[in-house]
């Protein structure tokens, strides 16, 4: 079954599931296929309630993961409970999204989100808050400055200049490999080496978010961890002094990048959690 929006065609099934009890609601995920502006099919859940429009925050995933990675799930999870409706996707060359990984680059991101908003807001959502995690917290930074229906703003150790992070994560006999090969190591920590064009590289250079925050005027929250093992502290740390507005930077003294520790990772969900819900409702 198909709908079209404007110029957005989107193909979408149902599934039905209900919440506890307590909660009294009834909510629907439905999978969804858009467009963005070069003709990529992008893969998309929707989970919403089945009644008045609600609430909505746009879930974007990290480097190498998906829609339904776990926080993207937890956060759906919690959200829902709370009578706000999530929509997550699956970037260019991720998941079920059209692309070969290696064509990637932040650029193509940005765009992404932009066509998930477009999409959301033409489906009658106008009070919309924007989740980034790692690399998806950057290409929201730089979409949140270029948008003015964002309410708000939550990123999860955000990557706000990758070019400086790759720089420190591979070395510069790293970097010579890839413009050599077009491979990078997995940077998650699997041994085989993954397909990424040097563009990538070269385009994130053009991609630092410093700059456009001093834009973001919405309600932000970062999160990340003192022991953050990939984005380096004090990225964070700049971007929440570039930020106007309302700004929160919770750092958690034992937190890795991948919030591995439970309870942790708790923190993490439930402060993103109640700053969506204190700012969308």
């Amino acid at each position: 079954m198909g709908r079209t929006y404007g110029l957005l065609t989107v193909l979408h099934t149902t599934i039905h599931f209900t919440l506890p009890a307590r909660l009294n609601s009834y909510h629907m995920e439905k999978a969804l296929t858009f467009p963005d502006r070069h003709g990529h099919n992008i893969a998309a859940i929707l989970s919403a309630l089945d009644g008045p429009t609600t609430p909505l925050a746009v879930l974007c995933h990290g480097f190498l993961s998906g829609k339904s990675s776990t926080t993207n799930k937890t956060l759906t999870r919690l959200l829902n409970e709370r009578g706000l409706a999530t929509f997550r996707f699956d970037f260019f060359g991720q998941g079920e999204s059209d692309g070969p990984f290696e064509e990637l680059t932040t650029t193509l991101a940005v765009h992404q989100v932009h066509a998930a908003l477009d999409l959301v807001t033409s489906r009658g959502y106008d009070r919309i808050g924007l989740v980034g995690s790692s690399f998806g917290g950057l290409a929201a930074i730089l979409t949140a400055a270029q948008r003015r229906d964002i309410a708000c703003l939550a990123l999860k150790c955000p990557v706000v200049d990758f070019a400086e992070e790759l720089r420190l994560t591979f070395g510069l006999e790293e970097l010579a490999q890839w413009e050599a090969t077009d491979t990078i190591p997995n940077i998650m920590g699997g041994t085989t080496r993954v397909r990424l064009r040097y563009d990538f590289y070269e385009d994130s250079l053009g991609q630092i978010a410093y700059g456009p925050a001093e834009q973001i005027t919405v309600p932000t929250l970062i999160v990340q961890g003192e022991k953050d093992e990939c984005v380096p502290l004090h990225q964070s740390q700049r971007l929440y002094d570039a930020l106007g507005g309302l700004k929160k930077l919770a750092l958690l003294p034992e937190a890795d990048h991948q919030f591995t520790r439970r309870e942790d990772f708790h923190q993490m969900t439930t402060s993103i959690s109640d700053w969506l819900f204190t700012h969308l409702t």
